[in-house]
């Protein structure tokens, strides 16, 4: 698993806190350090909230799946993705929008 945080022109970081156990999947917020809140009906069991997460993420990104990966806080509620093939400025727009 690389710890490279660096983006590009095509890829791009999120900083992430999960709440696991939720009643939906949803993005709540996007607090003033950027990290973006993110509860999700699945327990941190087993990877089962970082396989969720990644299904969320790639529904809302519209990216596949194995374009997601988790540099950095796989067991924890606090998380690094880095997101290829799609830049910072369109991941961020998404995010955006999803909040509404």
């Amino acid at each position: 698993m690389g710890e490279n945080l660096e983006k590009s022109e095509t890829s791009g970081i999120l900083k992430i806190r999960v709440i696991p156990r939720a009643k939906t999947n949803e993005i709540v917020d996007v607090l003033q350090d950027g990290i973006i809140k993110i509860r999700l009906v699945a327990p941190p069991v087993d990877g089962k909230a970082n396989k969720s997460l990644k299904i969320f993420l790639s529904s809302i990104l519209n990216i596949q799946r194995s374009r997601i990966e988790i540099i950095s806080g796989a067991k924890g509620r606090d998380k690094i993705i880095r997101v290829d093939g799609m830049d910072q400025e369109s991941i961020n727009a998404r995010i955006a929008q999803e909040l509404g």
